[in-house]
């Protein structure tokens, strides 16, 4: 019998990709399929970004297609192709972003704007286009974290060009001031600044655009929730039962804004002694499963209470890049992975195939 597209078909169909939790075919991620005689090519489309998964899902397939049909020359080629997803009614994607990702927590030393430059780290080491905004205007910490300084140039027409560092296109409040400067605003003034930051910084062909939130639900965030093109949100805790109480607060306000939260992230999950290597999860244990189960969300993953976490960022070079064969870098990855996984298979934004109709007087 004739090898047929179909048969290969019905064999991918028989393995699930675990962080989308449903086969290639079924999420729409298979640009093609070729057989020429004993030979079949594979051609993948994913709407996440995976290089380090690459070589599970080749050997995966691989090994599938032949027990399934017998051929033995079978190759698998990947593509990455994100797409905007849908944000809150009456919004339209940013443009030159694709998709608006929001890190938020409850209250603040969580670990929140660690997380998010790593998580932004990790998806550029995964192959995506990646910016991050600091959207803490009280509090910017980004340029330290990201080991950056000066001003950025302003191009015709008030566009201001993001500094670039490890992959990331990068813009804060902290490269327009100086170091010392307290912000000394009022709320509307922040919100302004933070649309100013926003919509005036020359973006470049984003698939992520990651905003670090100030911590807590206050005008930011509702600005955010309401003004901004968001297509998911993050929220960072810890498992304390404080930060946990704070933490549902956010995903609650996300919920009511119509913002689909993507998971949580378990931030200071366990502590590692540097040196004897005891494990103590000194902030408590299982509350962010606990939360993810009650408000129906998924836990992406949990990140231990590590010194290198932090050393790392304190001298502008996040762990992920630093040390991105180490632990805590895998695990930043995984959870980026997740992250990116559960908003591919979201309601796609249709909104730019629309054409614009304008009427003119002749």
């Amino acid at each position: 019998m004739t090898l047929q597209q179909q048969d290969v078909e019905n064999s991918l169909k028989g393995w699930i990709d675990p962080y989308l939790g449903k086969d290639l075919v079924s999420a729409r991620m298979v640009r093609a399929i070729h057989v020429d005689g004993d030979r079949v090519r594979v051609e993948l489309a994913l709407g996440y970004p995976a290089l380090g998964f690459h070589p599970v899902i080749r050997e995966a397939l691989t090994e599938r297609i032949r027990t399934d049909t017998g051929v033995e020359r079978v190759d698998i080629g990947f593509a990455l192709h994100v797409v905007s997803h849908a944000v809150q009614k009456n919004l339209k994607p940013l443009p030159g972003v694709r998709n608006i990702v929001a890190i938020a927590s409850g209250k603040g030393g969580v670990g929140k704007s660690t997380t998010a430059i790593n998580l932004g780290a990790a998806l550029a080491a995964e192959g995506a286009r990646v910016g991050v905004l600091d959207a803490d205007i009280y509090g910017p910490s980004l340029p330290h974290m990201l080991g950056l300084a000066g001003r950025p140039e302003v191009r015709e027409g008030n566009r201001i060009v993001p500094l670039q560092a490890f992959g990331l296109q990068a813009m804060s409040i902290g490269f327009l001031i100086d170091e010392d400067q307290p912000m000394i605003w009022r709320g509307p003034m922040v919100t302004g600044a933070l649309q100013q930051l926003l919509n005036n910084t020359a973006w470049d062909d984003l698939d992520y655009l990651i905003i670090d939130l100030p911590p807590g639900t206050g005008d930011i965030q509702l600005t955010l929730s309401q003004q901004i093109p968001v297509s998911g949100a993050v929220i960072v805790t810890t498992p304390q039962d404080i930060a946990l109480l704070d933490a549902q607060k956010g995903l609650r306000m996300f919920q009511q804004v119509s913002v689909p939260v993507l998971g949580l992230v378990e931030n200071m999950s366990i502590h590692v002694c540097s040196r004897c290597g005891h494990a103590e999860p000194i902030f408590g244990q299982g509350g962010g499963e606990k939360m993810a189960q009650k408000y129906g969300t998924e836990l992406l993953g949990s990140l231990p209470l590590d010194i290198r976490i932090r050393e790392r960022a304190d001298a502008g070079h996040p762990i992920v890049v630093a040390e991105p064969d180490g632990p805590a870098a895998v695990a930043y990855r995984e959870i980026a992975r997740r992250l990116s996984a559960r908003l591919a298979l979201k309601a796609r934004d249709y909104s730019a195939r629309f054409p614009t109709i304008a009427v003119v007087n002749d």
